[in-house]
């Protein structure tokens, strides 16, 4: 499968700049590839925070406590 790639620009101030060189030359990465993992992660945990606040605005959706959601898993002490 061939994947094709767009390119982004940014400006980063300098401190941030210094530790993604930083990071970059202590993972032996390029930047790119610690700069697309940021990305995923902040897009994966941007999804889960948008879909959990449609679920507590939701009236319809039922609020499950600790407690049910231990007995469902079957976590009981």
């Amino acid at each position: 499968m061939i994947q094709i790639s767009t390119s982004a620009s940014v400006r980063l101030p300098d401190d941030i700049a210094r530790c993604l060189e930083d990071l970059a030359s202590a993972l032996d990465r390029p930047k790119t590839y610690i700069i697309r993992k940021a990305i995923e992660a902040y897009l994966e945990e941007y999804a889960d925070y948008f879909i959990a606040l449609e679920r507590m605005n939701d009236k319809d959706d039922r609020i499950v406590s600790a407690g049910e959601m231990r007995e469902l898993l079957g976590l009981q002490d």
